[in-house]
């Protein structure tokens, strides 16, 4: 594994508004430079490379008051543990500035404990080694392992920065398919926060004190015993859309971790039980994805049919009696 980090000069200015007037200087830092996390920010704080009208500020509680200047100098380490391996990607788009890849389910994201290697980061590397300089190798949202569909990649910080702080401003439409369990009336909308499980550390729940967090759903096809739906995200929290049909006790077929069940219909097996026994991941597809481009402006929008898994159970639900 290669450990020779490099280091990339980091050199940020902004003029903070008046609408910051008050609030605490890293998190109004972390909102203007999103590309980096606000415990990123913290640090460089407390190490005097910021400065605010050219004098430098070491405490991460001072207060904004608004027309401050601030500059952000220092040098942030590329770490270059990860390697590049040659993983066949479904790359539907690419220019200078981003990827549109089509995440096939069962690929991990992003190298984590028990999945050090084989993700999609490592075949980005492995297409694109210039990543190594950007946060998470350019990568500014996940999709979950057994979740398939679209993503978008920055190949530049400029893209990167553009593209974080346009998610933010829930700038970027993302649709989502989702096959959930039982019979859906109509569409709604899910507005409950979010957070780390209480009791499962791996897991997200609804949580009083969590973070605010938005779905919005609408019936597409009815089946028997069955809904499919179109889903999509005000806001971008783990394991969104998930947890919140299951909130609302519609959960998505194969999602085991969020209350799917596998259950034998009466008078027996049937195909469709027969082909929902036998899933290893939950039937949600990212199928939609638009957004203006991080450096031209152009807007751009791309969608992806349902992989074969997927659209096999539908054809199966539409036939059966």
């Amino acid at each position: 594994m290669n450990t020779n980090n490099q280091t990339q000069e980091i050199n940020l200015e902004a003029v903070l508004t008046e609408e910051y007037k008050n609030l605490r200087l890293d998190k109004v830092l972390a909102t203007t430079f999103s590309q980096y996390s606000r415990e990123k920010i913290q640090q460089w704080i407390q190490q005097g490379v910021v400065s605010m009208n050219g004098r430098p500020i070491t405490s991460i509680k001072h207060k904004v008051q608004g027309g401050e200047a601030v500059h952000i100098l220092t040098h942030l380490e590329i770490m270059r543990d990860d390697e590049g391996q040659a993983i066949s990607l479904d790359i539907l788009y690419e220019d200078d500035d981003i990827f549109i890849i089509n995440k096939p389910a069962g690929l991990v994201v992003h190298p984590g404990a028990g999945n050090v290697q084989g993700t999609l980061l490592n075949g980005l590397l492995h297409h694109a080694p210039q990543l190594r300089v950007l946060p998470r190798a350019g990568i500014v949202h996940r999709l979950d392992k057994n979740t398939s569909g679209l993503m978008v990649v920055a190949k530049t910080l400029e893209a990167y920065t553009s593209l974080v702080r346009a998610l933010s401003l829930h700038e970027v439409e993302r649709t989502y398919y989702a096959l959930v369990k039982g019979e859906m009336i109509s569409g709604g909308t899910v507005d409950k926060p979010m957070g780390r499980h209480p009791n499962k550390r791996t897991l997200m729940a609804i949580v009083e004190t969590g973070k605010h967090a938005v779905t919005h759903y609408r019936v597409q096809e009815k089946f028997k015993g069955h809904t499919l739906l179109r889903v999509n995200l005000e806001t971008g929290r783990t394991h969104q859309i998930r947890v919140h049909l299951s909130s609302v006790r519609y959960p998505i077929v194969g999602d085991k971790l969020y209350g799917w069940r596998h259950q034998m219909p009466r008078g027996g097996q049937n195909e469709v039980s027969i082909a929902t026994s036998n899933l290893s991941r939950q039937l949600l597809h990212a199928k939609a994805l638009a957004f203006e481009h991080p450096i031209t402006l152009q807007p751009l929008s791309f969608e992806v049919d349902l992989p074969e898994e997927f659209t096999n159970i539908l054809t199966i639900m539409r036939n059966q009696v």
